[in-house]
This record gives C-alpha cells, structure tokens and sequence, in this order.
C-alpha cells in the first residue's frame, strides 16, 4: 500500500510540478525499482482509499477504464472496492489488442474476483463515478468512444474521481484537448504534480486536487514548474524594530490619464499598504492628489516631468502603466533607462509592444541587469509576443518563460494559475485565487502591492522574484478568503493586510 496520500490545498502546499515527459521519466525510474506491476496495484489501492475516505457513503460505483495502464489503475481500484463490499461496475475500453502487459493482468484479476462488466449506468444509479480513461498517456484530442464515456459520467448525476489526469486536460498546458473534456468533483494525481492541473483549464476541470507518490522517491528529477506555496511566499524579511520610512524605499506610481485616475490611486495605495517608505504618485492627467477619490493623504503628488529626471530614478520603485492610456509610452523612456526597480502593468506593456523603440529599450535594460517586473494578462502577453491570445493560453508556462527570457525579466503571467517565470530556472504556479477578481482594478492593485514590497526588499537578493511571489499568492489568498461576491478593487487592498496579518 502507497505511503503517501495528501489533499494538495492550493496556496499552501508547495510541491514540485511535472509534465508528461518528466513524468514519464520518473514513471521508468519507479517501475526499474518497483515492478510496473507493483506501482499499478498502488495506484489503484490508493484511489480505492481515497474514494472511501472522500465518499464513504457511495455504495455503487461505476468506473471508466480506458484501454492503458490508467484504465489499468482503475481496474485495481475497481477490484478493491469490490472486494470491499462495494456494487462496482467496469466499463472497460479494451480497444483492438492494445492493452498494455500490466493492464491485461489486472482486467483479469478484476475479473476472477467477480466484478461486474457493462455499460455505462443510466443518471442516477450510480454514488460515485470514475475516470480511468486515458491519464498521462492523452497527447491528443479524444476519439469518439472516449467522448461518449466523458458524457456519461457527467450524466451520471454524482461525484467524478479523476485517475492521474481528467480525461480531456493535456498534463503540460492545462489545456483541454479537443471540445470537451471531464469535470471532475476531485483528482487523483499519481506518482507526480502535474502543471496542467494548476493553470489555465485544470482548476476548472480537476477540482480538488489529492496527490499520492505512490511510495517513490522524486529527489533529483528535474521539475517542469514548481507549485507556490504559503512558506515560500511568506519568506519575506521582518520589518527591523528601529528601521523608518527612508528605509523602505521610495515608490513612484505612473499612470492615471484623464477619466483613469483610479486605476493609478490603487496602485498606490496598494503599494502604501504593502510597506513602501515613502508613495509619490505622478498622474498624467492634471489633477491634485487630494483632489482624487480614494487618495490617501499619505500619497504625494509629483508631475511626470521629475520622473524625466536620472537621479530621481537611481534609488525609486517605479510602477508604470495603472490607467496610463495612449500617452503612457511618452512617459517610459526614463524609467526604463534609469530606474533601480520597475514595474510595468497594463498600458505601460501595450505602450512597450507598440514601440519597437521601448522594447529595444526594456531588452537593453534586461541586459545591463537592471531588475524588471511585467504583470501582463494573456492579451498584453500576446502583444507583446507578437502572438495571439489563444496561442499564449495553449502554452502558459512557455509564454511567460519566452517573455522573461526576452525582457530579462521576471514575469507575472496572470489569470487561472498565474505564472511567475524568471529568465532561468521554472517558473512557479500560483494556486490561490478565483473568479471574484474578475473586476476592474484588481491588476493595478497587484502591481501596486508587488512594487510595495519591492520597494522594502530593495536591492536584496532575488528581491523581484520574492516580491512577485509575494504579492501573487496573497492577492489570490484575499480572494480565497472572500465572501461568495465579487471582490472589488477598494476591497481588495483591505482584504490583502487582513491576509497578512492572518497568514503571517
């Protein structure tokens, strides 16, 4: 029996991430070590497990299993709960003679101890339905008798249990693969994570997450991504006793064209509440600072014009692009050039992608190793691949590692399991966060809280990166934490101290 069976709660564990060549690698290992065999009969005893621990009222069970060694892994599983004194029917896709050695023995032992074989259950006749179809082994989009199983278990009116990988979800994008694949109530992921269970459409398609490492060991395997969790986004420096204002950085928000001035104040506010010394706020539009809504006393206005000036820039934060409009790009050069740290966000990065002149700019200021942090969504991210929305969402982790490569920057690829990539190394996944930050201003508080806490690290070892994680994590806990409504951006700032104070 596995070892090791544990609930993966998004936004605290931190784990290793591998895709379906890495997994497929240490697969190899385990099986030389264990038997091929062997790590079948624990896969499919520890998703026997977790079904009785996760539903231990389900009384009939029907399980999928497709033609592989995942179809395998549900026929041990099928077994034991049968033996169990479960009413467990297979539907089992045997395919044209393609069942695999290990897969072929346990059809028999699932068949000699008495399990019952048929179709799929009319809805309603069945606790808990499993999805043992494809797994790891899905590289394509699936055939047409696959579909129609994937169909029958959401007809089925109950709970779906995912074996290693919904059916459907390729294990490296989080992308579904063809129309539709299956939703499921919980996952089981065997052996390794896998990156595509945390970005893009796995939340949505794996539901809760349950990982079991099968009894190997994963040291030394090189992971694909690393999942984020609270110690490594908490580890963050503690405020010293006799430290004061000048100590923890002055930070410039840039942005808030005429009719945009919020999205600026945010920022800034945002960036006051995560802990920067000092919070200039340089608006393009001409409007006093107490004269904007929501403005902190606190904030200070300055014209755009000093941020034109090198020896403002040499020591400041910059957080550019919150609300900026079209004039945004007449605004970069200086920053780019002479800013110790900088932050661009939403129009400042459309501004970069319009102007081959800026990206030239942002790529040499990569290269003199001056520290850059870009927080696009998948739009911004496409413009400035010269790409396409859907072709940034087919691949997240490699877009965002593409524009940090290109940049010299770290990167906050935003939306469902945002990725944090830096120029080497993988990238991290986050795994907090929901739909309730689907509202106008929470980017600009992101960027704001991110330069914040950049500010306070200042020049400290891998400070961009630590900040990034930092402020992604937290800004997802906020939302976790949230009631069932929308979050709005006002709120959001509150709710992120209040996670700060709490997760600590």
């Amino acid at each position: 029996m596995a070892v090791d069976l544990r609930l993966v709660l998004p936004g605290t564990t931190a784990a290793p991430l591998h895709g379906l060549a890495g997994s497929r690698a240490i697969e190899a290992q385990a099986c030389a070590r264990a038997g091929d065999f062997t790590l079948m009969q624990r896969a499919g005893t520890d998703a026997a497990r977790l079904a009785l621990a996760r539903w231990p009222h389900a009384r009939r069970v029907w399980v999928a299993c497709g033609p592989g060694n995942n179809g395998g892994d549900g026929l041990v599983m099928a077994r034991c709960l049968h033996q169990l004194g479960r009413q467990v029917t297979v539907t089992h896709l045997s395919g044209r003679g393609t069942v695999p050695a290990d897969a072929q023995r346990a059809l028999a032992q699932a068949v000699q101890a008495g399990v019952t074989f048929g179709d799929a259950p009319a809805p309603g006749a069945v606790d808990l339905a499993v999805d043992a179809l494809l797994g790891l082994g899905q590289d394509r989009p699936p055939g047409e008798a696959v579909l129609a199983l994937i169909d029958a278990l959401h007809a089925c009116q109950a709970p779906i249990l995912a074996l290693d990988l919904p059916t459907g979800l390729a294990a490296d994008s989080g992308q579904t693969l063809g129309e539709h694949g299956v939703r499921a109530s919980a996952t089981l992921s065997l052996l390794t994570l896998k990156p595509g269970l945390f970005t893009a459409d796995g939340r949505d398609h794996a539901g809760e997450i349950w990982w079991s490492t099968l009894g190997a060991t994963l040291d030394g395997a090189a992971p694909d991504a690393l999942l984020l969790g609270a110690d490594e986004a908490r580890r963050l420096p503690p405020r010293p006793h006799a430290g004061h204002k000048g100590a923890f950085g002055d930070l410039w928000v840039l942005g808030g064209a005429a009719g945009m001035q919020g999205a600026a104040v945010l920022a800034a506010r945002a960036a006051l509440a995560a802990g920067a010394g000092r919070v200039y706020l340089a608006t393009l539009a001409d409007t006093a600072v107490h004269a904007l809504p929501g403005a902190p006393a606190a904030l200070m206005h300055r014209d755009t014009h000093a941020l034109r000036q090198p020896e403002r820039l040499a020591a400041a934060t910059v957080v550019a692009g919150c609300g900026g409009g079209s004039d945004m790009g007449a605004e970069l050069p200086a920053p780019i050039r002479h800013a110790a740290r900088l932050v661009l966000d939403a129009d400042a990065l459309n501004a970069v992608a319009a102007e081959p002149a800026l990206a030239t700019a942002l790529v040499a200021r990569g290269h003199a190793a001056r520290p850059t942090v870009l927080t696009p969504h998948p739009l911004e991210a496409a413009r400035l691949l010269d790409s396409s929305t859907r072709a940034v969402q087919a691949d997240r982790l490699a877009a965002a590692r593409a524009l940090a490569r290109r940049f010299g920057a770290v990167v906050v690829l935003k939306g469902s399991g945002s990725v944090i990539a830096t120029p080497e190394g993988p990238p991290w996944i986050n795994a907090t966060g929901n739909a309730r930050l689907a509202s106008a201003g929470t980017g600009d508080v992101l960027a704001g809280w991110l330069g914040g806490r950049w500010a306070a690290l200042g020049d400290a070892t891998d400070a961009a990166a630590r900040a990034a994680r930092e402020a992604v994590w937290r800004h997802g806990l906020a939302a976790d934490r949230a009631g069932p409504h929308v979050l709005i951006a006002d709120s959001l700032i509150e709710a992120m101290l209040a996670s700060t104070a709490d997760a600590a």
